[in-house]
């Protein structure tokens, strides 16, 4: 068995090609159940956000890799496991294998669980140590875990990586500073314009990164504020929250030509804005400039709404210099966070070998009382014959101990003819042969146990 990754984000594709990978909402669930039916994978966790599309994998091997554990062997049936994944991403959206595989990388084993914590504590985020990536991962792990395709090794995985997030969220600096996309885009517009408590927004969606955006906005003294979502409910309960009014999609044409910031966060699959409806807004506001953000993925604002004069479409990967000006101060915050991952990972590795001696000691155990059970009921029938019990006590002594030395005495001549040795020497550590307790012991005859 083995983890692995498959996964494509913002600095191996551009916006263009994360929209065609991504996996909306209502769409997950079918995904996942199509992914788990293929050949190898045990457990699984689609992680899709703006930024990324991912696959966590938990997979079989087979037996081959058990028979044979060379490394490049192992190396092998994992590349495998690569080109089927690939394949697999690439019939379910629609797009050739080639273009995927350009765009994507591939982890396992220990780089795997060393790259989950990353993105969980917003390490590997466009934004450096942006919060919302946690969330949006815990609600990924969620919807597996509630379809029954999470088991041990993926769940331990994730909830070290939850656990390191945490423990970099308390021991660091990195959620500081009010660096996020939704941050960023209050930036920009405040860089824009010079009086930004004066103009009107317009925020289509009523998630968490619209409300954030609400909030920077309240904070730098917009006070001018419209939500626009396709239930008027939640647009209303999220306005409310910072005074702002709450209205449907089918109004936005409307509020478009009062606005002079748009920022827009949904998660439907068609733009909301055409370039025909933009253009008529500009038109009515007689070429006043607008400002519009888009930091949805797929987008939801047509990119032919760039080439309009006067309006100033920016997507999410327009805004990286922006971010990337906003981050400097949690770049020690994030060295921080990498010892903390580190030291994270090797945790989880030595868990992992504990585990794997607890499951061969569980092992041991089974088939050593397995022995005692069969040579007990061999002394209890020979007692009912009448045998002395001496005798039989004796014999059940002389039967155990052959029994329980005979497989690896045969194991240890073998390996010593093979030349490996050091399957000798650490039997001799094993059962600590080299004590003086133990070399006053008579030697066992090993050709007849």
């Amino acid at each position: 068995m083995a983890l692995v990754l498959l996964g494509i984000n913002h600095n191996t594709a551009n916006i263009d090609f994360r929209e065609q990978v991504a996996f909306p909402p209502e769409k997950v669930g079918d995904a996942i159940r199509r992914a788990s039916a293929l050949d190898g994978v045990e457990e699984l966790v689609i992680v899709s956000t703006c930024n990324r599309t991912e696959l966590y994998v938990q997979i079989d091997l087979g037996e081959a890799s058990a028979v044979d554990p060379d490394i490049y062997i192992e190396e092998a049936l994992l590349r495998e496991q690569e080109h089927r994944l690939i394949a697999w991403l690439s019939e379910f959206h629609g797009l050739k294998e080639e273009e995927v595989r350009r765009s994507s990388y591939f982890r396992w084993r220990d780089d795997v669980i060393r790259h989950l914590m990353r993105v969980s504590c917003g390490l590997d985020s466009m934004v450096l140590g942006e919060p919302q990536i946690l969330g949006q991962i815990k609600s990924a792990y969620a919807v597996s875990k509630d379809m029954g395709v999470i088991g041990g090794n993926l769940g331990r995985a994730f909830q070290e990586a939850f656990s390191i997030a945490k423990q970099v969220r308390t021991d660091t600096a990195i959620g500081e500073s009010p660096v996020s996309v939704a941050y960023a885009a209050v930036t920009l517009a405040e860089q824009i314009f010079s009086d930004l408590p004066s103009l009107n927004a317009l925020l289509i969606g009523a998630g968490r990164t619209i409300e954030l955006v609400a909030r920077h906005l309240t904070d730098k003294g917009v006070r001018n504020i419209v939500v626009a979502n396709r239930t008027l409910q939640n647009a209303v309960e999220l306005g409310a929250k910072f005074g702002a009014e709450g209205v449907l999609l089918s109004d936005i044409p409307e509020q478009l030509v009062k606005a002079d910031i748009v920022v827009s966060s949904t998660n439907s699959q068609l733009p909301l804005l055409g370039k025909g409806a933009v253009e008529s807004a500009i038109k009515r506001r007689r070429h006043k400039p607008m400002l519009l953000v888009d930091l949805a993925v797929p987008r939801d604002i047509e990119p032919q709404v760039g080439e309009i004069a006067d309006a100033y479409l920016y997507s999410i990967d327009d805004i990286r210099d922006v971010i990337e000006d906003s981050v400097k101060s949690r770049t020690e915050a994030a060295e921080q966070a990498n010892s903390i991952i580190e030291r994270g990972v090797q945790d989880y590795i030595r868990q992992l070998r504990s585990l794997n001696a607890v499951n061969t000691l569980r092992a041991f155990r089974d088939k050593a009382e397995l022995i005692r059970d069969r040579e007990v009921e061999k002394a209890l029938r020979a007692l009912e014959k009448g045998d002395p019990a001496a005798r039989v006590l004796e014999a059940l002594a002389r039967g155990l101990t052959n029994k329980l030395i005979h497989s690896p005495s045969v194991q240890m001549k073998k390996a010593s003819a093979d030349g490996r040795d050091e399957l000798v020497q650490l039997t001799r550590e094993l059962y600590e042969l080299d004590t003086p307790a133990a070399q006053a012991v008579p030697p066992v005859n090993i050709e007849n146990p």
